[in-house]
């Protein structure tokens, strides 16, 4: 089975809002094995909409849309199915008497218009909404599925997790199934090197790399009778990854760095403090991001001028005016200090050039990153050149989790490839 995906709504079309539903979508349906060939986007026009609708169900076997499924005037998208497929539109009483008794419950009124989200093409499967007022909904006509899920994003992902998955998943006689695994520090033309002839070799379980922003994921997805199975092919193939990349992967369907990072601490019961100067508190955000890292996290102080690193990390002056601030040396007493100050059981200090000015030193981009550990500093130095100063900040919080995971690993924390 193949799809296409058809987004509504004029405000993508002018740029209002970026269009992150279609890329979800894509996500989910390569990870449920179903092709996904074309995406496009139409206006909130009748017209239009039906020539998008005619053209996708030409070439593809099933069309999900997003958006158009509200109560106002060019909310058309469930309209246009019907006249396409000759349906007639029908009244789906649970529905409406869900939309008023939520209006009721939030004190609001129930205006005339909204009974039109109440309405459906004949022989709808109804999808109810749990975030939202707009049901949605599949019509199967034709030998053709069209999907139909409301345009707010936190909307469409609860629908499409809780009700959509299991619906297309019930149309196939095999189980679907995948593992992603993550991987920092490396290059996604490096990992495709590596790997190219293995993902040509293997058609079930199939790899497939996706490069994410200062990362590589590896999906591994494989087609069987049941789970047990699926499991049974991907294993071997997911070890022989492993193996291969070693150092590089972080972990297998975790969220991202930071999340295998905490996780690794609570794990060990270990604790970390952080002292950042080009990062922002950049750090300490993502980690008090996590539910639960309190645990870990001690805290963290934003040292971001000389005066602040020498009043509350106790830097001495002298050795910011002899190394420079922005140096291998006072990253490594700043990640000892704030250990020492906070009482954790590791230390991490940044300091570096986000620009877009340098110091006449070091090219903007240039970062020093220090772990320290009870036995030992590490420091590790990084060149994020070109990466604008948001840029600079995000790997250098990367490269510091990576630090510390690999520290926490076993792992030699400075990569031998980087010394």
């Amino acid at each position: 089975m193949n799809a296409e995906i058809l987004c509504v709504g004029t405000e993508i079309l002018l740029g209002d809002i970026v269009n992150t539903n279609a890329a979800y979508l894509a996500r989910e349906l390569a990870a449920l094995g179903i092709g996904c060939y074309y995406q496009s986007v139409v206006g909130d026009n009748a017209g239009r909409l039906a020539e998008g609708l005619q053209l996708a169900l030409s070439r593809a076997d099933m069309v999900i849309t997003t958006g158009g499924l509200g109560p106002t005037y060019d909310d058309l998208t469930k309209e246009t199915v019907a006249e396409l497929f000759g349906l007639s539109m029908e009244l789906h009483r649970p529905s409406l008497e869900k939309m008023e008794a939520m209006f009721k419950g939030r004190g609001r009124v129930f205006t005339k218009n909204n009974e039109k989200q109440a309405y459906f093409p004949k022989g709808a499967h109804i999808f109810d909404n749990d975030q939202g007022t707009a049901p949605g909904l599949a019509v199967e006509s034709q030998g053709k599925v069209v999907i139909l899920l409301p345009g707010p994003p936190r909307e469409m992902t609860a629908m499409f997790q809780k009700q959509v998955r299991p619906y297309l998943e019930s149309r196939s006689t095999r189980v679907l199934r995948s593992h992603t695994i993550h991987l920092f520090d490396i290059g996604e033309s490096t990992v495709e090197d590596r790997l190219h002839q293995s993902m040509l070799d293997h058609e079930n379980p199939t790899i497939a790399p996706y490069a994410k922003l200062g990362e590589v994921q590896l999906r591994v997805t494989a087609s069987a009778a049941d789970e047990a199975e699926a499991e049974a092919l991907m294993q071997p193939v997911m070890e022989e990854i492993c193996a291969l990349f070693a150092d590089h992967v972080y972990g297998v369907d975790v969220e991202d760095l930071q999340h295998a990072l905490v996780g690794r601490l609570q794990e060990l019961g270990q604790t970390i403090a952080v002292a950042e100067s080009c990062t922002g508190g950049a750090l300490a955000k993502r980690l008090t991001d996590i539910p639960g890292a309190s645990r870990n996290f001690l805290g963290g102080v934003v040292v971001y001028t000389n005066e602040a690193k020498a009043r509350f990390l106790d830097i001495p002056m002298a050795d910011i005016e002899e190394y420079g601030a922005v140096s291998r040396e006072i990253a490594e007493r700043l990640a000892r200090s704030v250990r020492g100050k906070l009482g954790a059981d590791l230390g991490v200090g940044i300091t570096g050039l986000a620009g877009p000015e340098g110091d006449g030193v070091h090219e903007v981009g240039t970062v020093f990153i220090a772990l320290a550990a009870p036995e030992e500093t590490f420091v590790r130095e990084g060149h994020f050149t070109l990466r604008g100063r948001s840029g600079v900040r995000l790997y250098a919080c990367q490269y510091a989790f990576d630090m510390i995971r690999r520290y926490l690993t076993g792992l030699p924390v400075i990569p031998e490839e980087t010394q």
